[in-house]
This record gives structure tokens, sequence and C-alpha cells, in this order.
């Protein structure tokens, strides 16, 4: 008995990975979803049943993060992971992500399109949208919903799981396969597309099935995972409540009053509004630029991920055997304004889809370096019991930009005709997280909090 105690469900190499495994192709999934209809923007804009353009498309993008942000509900998640533990709000949000992805679902397909509810909710006239794109923005917020909750609790549970292990090369594994969701999406949505007659539902049914399947494959790691809370308890390592420590909501003061949480939130807001919203626009870019069908522009940002995907669980790993997270945001800060700079002016100069896939690569190593220092740099600066919501309060904050930027984007492109200067704006997201980067490091030298030392304990 006492042999089984000792050696719990984690401290076996296998499964713990195979937990890792498992939550991460639930947000493959979710990953493959948020950007199923990248490749189909030309399409939805010459689809004259939907009426769509591309600030129609910009708020659409947009609408993904409304009810996070103006209805603080990642607030509400963050405190609901913290109280109901992971397996509830792994369940709820993966739920709330099927639920809204079949909403979408019909919102763009042929039967809502030619419907009379579709004239009724055109002739709204809400946010100057068409009725197909008013309903889409419902079926993406309430996706949106269940897709940062799903991230959140997928970091809390990975920190469960990888506590005193490879938490950082756990965290990049699982952000290298989500990650590959958008190579797929980029790949198989024009795919898709054409097998189902050339619908532009056809893309967002199957995303919704393979959603389904991530709940499936969410309910088995529950299962696993209640096994591991049993044999934490049998340890001493967990109450009968289900936390070390009992969250109360006054320890949310915590959170606020951090310096290095705010330092680390807006990082992230910065960030990563130069990295989801370009994702949108990305593949409609290139192909005007390069002057290419939108299905090879797809094709051709589907290298993104790539390099990402190979180099995150490695860089993770170089985070929880030698540190240095926080130098690594600073660099990965750097490659990113580069890369969107050449974007704006280099490769409208010299058009060649060589040099479009050498960016787009290299952009793909920012996007190891900072989500591969700045999620596991968290647990280090904010108590385990309110983690939960840290993360939550951080995907709010997040969001807020993710929400608005892709509305601006989509705006300045309709005004301009031009990607030079959404480019511009988002390389300057990329100084604004530089400077935050420096100011990161400058706070981790002066008060300690370990940004900059190895993850494993040695």
């Amino acid at each position: 008995m006492t042999q089984t105690i000792q050696r719990k469900l984690n401290d076996s190499a296998f499964v713990r990975w195979a937990a890792v495994i498992l939550i991460s192709l639930m947000m493959f999934f979710a990953y493959m979803f948020v950007d199923i209809l990248s490749p189909m923007k030309a399409n939805l804009e010459s689809d004259p049943n939907l009426m769509w353009n591309s600030t129609t498309y910009g708020t659409y993008g947009a609408s993904e993060y409304f009810l996070n942000v103006f209805f603080f509900f990642l607030i509400f998640a963050g405190i609901i992971l913290d109280k109901m533990g992971i397996r509830f709000t792994g369940l709820l949000s993966a739920s709330l992500m099927v639920i809204g992805a079949g909403i979408k679902y019909y919102a763009v397909s042929d039967a809502f399109a030619t419907s009379e509810l579709n004239v009724t909710m055109t002739s709204w006239g809400l946010f100057d949208l068409p009725g197909t794109a008013l309903l889409a923005c419902v079926g993406f917020m309430i996706f949106g919903c269940g897709c940062e909750m799903a991230g959140t609790t997928v970091s809390k549970a990975i920190a469960k799981w990888f506590k005193g292990k490879e938490m950082a090369m756990a965290m990049g594994l699982e952000m290298s396969i989500a990650r590959l969701g958008v190579f797929a999406a980029m790949w198989l949505s024009p795919i898709v597309y054409k097998a189902g007659g050339s619908e532009v539902s056809s893309p967002v049914l199957f995303g919704t099935i393979l959603l389904m399947i991530g709940l499936i494959f969410y309910f088995v790691f529950c299962v696993m995972d209640t096994k591991f809370d049993k044999q934490l308890k049998a340890a001493g390592e967990l109450s009968e409540e289900g936390s070390e420590e009992e969250f109360k909501f006054s320890d949310l003061k915590n959170i606020f009053t951090s310096k290095m949480f705010w330092l680390v939130a807006l990082m992230c807001v910065l960030y990563y509004s130069a990295i989801f919203p370009f994702q949108k626009f990305a593949p409609d870019f290139l192909a005007k630029t390069l002057k290419v069908e939108p299905e090879v522009g797809a094709q051709l940002f589907s290298f993104f991920p790539i390099l990402a995907m190979c180099l995150t669980p490695f860089l993770g790993g170089f985070i929880d055997r030698k540190g240095k997270a926080a130098s690594m945001l600073m660099v990965g800060s750097m490659i990113m304004i580069a890369c969107h700079l050449c974007f704006a002016f280099l490769l409208p100069a010299f058009p060649s889809q060589g040099l479009a896939v050498a960016i787009i690569a290299i952009l793909g190593v920012s996007f190891s370096l900072v989500p591969a220092a700045l999620w596991p740099s968290v647990p280090k600066i904010i108590d385990e019991r309110i983690l939960g919501s840290a993360y939550c309060v951080i995907f709010w904050i997040q969001n807020i930009g993710l929400l608005a930027v892709p509305i601006v984007i989509g705006a300045v492109n309709d005004a301009t005709g031009s990607y030079v200067l959404p480019m511009i704006i988002f390389s300057s997201f990329g100084v604004l997280a530089l400077f935050i980067g420096m100011l990161l490091k400058r706070e981790d030298t002066k008060k300690g909090y370990g940004l900059e030392l190895p993850n494993i304990k040695k």
C-alpha cells in the first residue's frame, strides 16, 4: 500500500505525457477551428448570399472575444476553475466550443443564408452586419468563451501534473500540438471546401465534428485525473475538498496588486495582438501581395506554426534545465518586430514565395520563444490556489487586444486597400512588448522571482 501511495500517476513518464497528449488534442481541434475560415476570406466576400467584406470579416474575427471582454466571462471562468477544478471546467469549456461551433456552422450554411430569418436579422442593422455574419459572431462568441476557458484550464492541468517536473517542456509540447491546428486549418479548409461542393459551411462542419472528438478526449483525461486526485489524497497532498489550499475570493487581491503580474499581462496582450489577428488576415495578405490564389496564400502561411511546433518543446526543456525565460521574451519580441516590418516593406518590394515562407518561418521562431517562456513563468509569481484565476485574468486582458485589433485591421485594410499600415501596426505592438520584456527582466533581477532560473529542482 505504501508503495502504491508513493508512486503516483504523474510519476510515470508515460502516463503524464499521455495526459498532455489528450488535452493537447482538444486544443489542437480548438486552434484549428479558430482559423478554419481564415483561408475562406475571399470566398466569404464573393458569396452573394453571405454579403461579407473586410470590415465584416474583422468584426467576425473580433467576436470570438466579445463575451470574454465585455461580460467578463474569463474572470468568472478563472473563479470557476479555482473553485470547481480542472475536470468540471474542462468539460464545460469543451461543450461550449461544440455549441458555438454548431451555431457558426448554421450561420454560414445555405439553409440560413437563404432563409427569411437571415433577411430579418440583416434588417436589424446591428453593427452594420448581414444576418449571416451576425449569427456567425454569436456562435464564435460562445466558442470563444469555451476556447479561452479551455486554454487556462489546460495550463493549470499541466501545472498540476508536472509540478516539480518538466513543466515548461510539457506546456511547450501542448502549445506545439495546438499550433499544428493552424497548419491543418490552412491546408484542410480549402480541401474540405472543394470536397463539400464549394460551400463555406463544409470546413466549419468538419471543424465542429473534430471539436466533438476533442470533448471525448478530455473526458478520458478526466478519468485519469480522478484517479490521480485519489492518490494525492491518500498521500496527504490534497484535501477532501479537492484543493491543496482552499480558494478564497480575498486571495484575488494578490493578483491585482502584483507588479510582475501586470507586466506579464501587458507582455501577453501586446505580443499576441500581433500574432492571432495577423493569422486571420495573413492568407489574404499573402495572396494579394504575391498575386496568387487565396488557397496558395493559406498554404504558404501554413508554414508559420511549423518551426514553432518543432522548437517550443525544446525551448521549454531548455527553460526547465537552464532558465533564461525573461531573456527569451525579449529576443522573441525583437524577431517579431523584424518580421512584420519585412511583411510591410521587403515582401511587397521583392514578391517571392520563397522569401514569404522564410519570413513566416522566422516569425514562427518568435512564436516559440515567447509562449515557451511566458506561460511557465506565471506559476513563479502567483500562488497555486489562485493560479487559474491569474491565467484567466491574463487571458481576459489579452482578449481586449484580440477583440479590438481585428476590427482596426479590417477597417484600415478597407480604407487603404493595402496591408502596409496594418503590418506597421503589428510591428509597433512588438516594440511595446520588447519594452515590457526589459521591465520584466529588471523587476525579476531586483525581486528574485526566478524567471531566469531553471524550473527543475535538483
